[in-house]
């Protein structure tokens, strides 16, 4: 939440690695942001194009009001903070966005000055959790297109595709994982990224109480007890919608970090 950052300065400051991490929901999106927060180098902002999301389509969210009040909800305010402020006494500025976050009206040509990076995961296990949370929803509710349209401009812009990373690859070893991420990202490496104390942060968002349960109660990145992927059932309307993001998700998949 944007307003948690304290004390910004105007102006840009390209010492500062400003690293932009686009995810889907039901992911480890939030963990990612504690093990950078965890940084004694780094300061973190949590989806700060929530509340121009609600606003633009206006879904009804837990906390959607509460939500509205708390953020900037200007599309091109919040890019420029993104872009030129900073928190005091950091040398990365991580930001945690969810890719179904952006809405047509939005020009993401900002993103070409940040630091991208693209975390994944497969979408079957996202639709079977996804379902339980929302029983209705589409493709675009995931994330899926508008993150594959930002991978390829991207792309396009800077001749090569930026940093990939799947979720199941820094579940399965987090200090091998976030050493290539950082690499990557031409950040060092901190031994903090790999636990972090239990609890609320204020850097969250005002909608943690209703999404954020799991992570709070977390110290590191632990691996859930998963059934195999041919095992994983979703509602049968949604296999359709499935494979089109199974295919987004391959074209992604061949560039990932391992």
């Amino acid at each position: 939440m944007w307003k948690a950052l304290a004390r910004l300065t105007r102006e840009p400051d390209m010492s500062v690695s400003r690293i932009a991490m686009w995810s889907g929901p039901r992911n480890i999106s939030t963990a990612l942001m504690r093990a950078f927060e965890n940084r004694d180098d780094c300061a973190v902002v949590d989806e700060p194009f929530y509340g121009v999301y609600l606003q633009d389509t206006g879904i009804d969210h837990p906390g959607r009001e509460e939500i509205l009040r708390s953020m900037d909800c200007n599309w091109q305010s919040v890019a420029r903070n993104l872009c030129e402020s900073v928190p005091d006494d950091c040398s990365v500025f991580y930001q945690k966005h969810m890719t179904q976050h952006i809405v047509p009206a939005m020009d993401m040509g900002f993103a070409e000055s940040l630091t991208n990076c693209f975390l994944i995961r497969e979408p079957r296990r996202i639709i079977a959790s996804y379902v339980r949370v929302r029983p209705e929803f589409t493709l675009e509710e995931l994330g899926f297109p508008q993150q594959l349209a930002l991978f390829e401009r991207l792309c396009a812009a800077q001749g090569k595709p930026p940093t990939v990373i799947d979720s199941t690859v820094i579940l399965t070893n987090p200090r091998r994982s976030l050493e290539t991420l950082c690499a990557a990202l031409n950040i060092p490496f901190s031994e903090r990224m790999l636990s972090w104390p239990a609890g609320r942060r204020d850097s969250d968002g005002v909608w943690a109480p209703h999404w954020y349960a799991s992570v709070e109660a977390s110290r590191g990145f632990e691996r859930p007890e998963e059934i195999a992927l041919e095992h994983v059932v979703i509602p049968k309307q949604y296999e359709p919608l499935c494979e089109e993001a199974q295919e987004i998700y391959a074209r992604m998949a061949q560039n990932a970090l391992v």
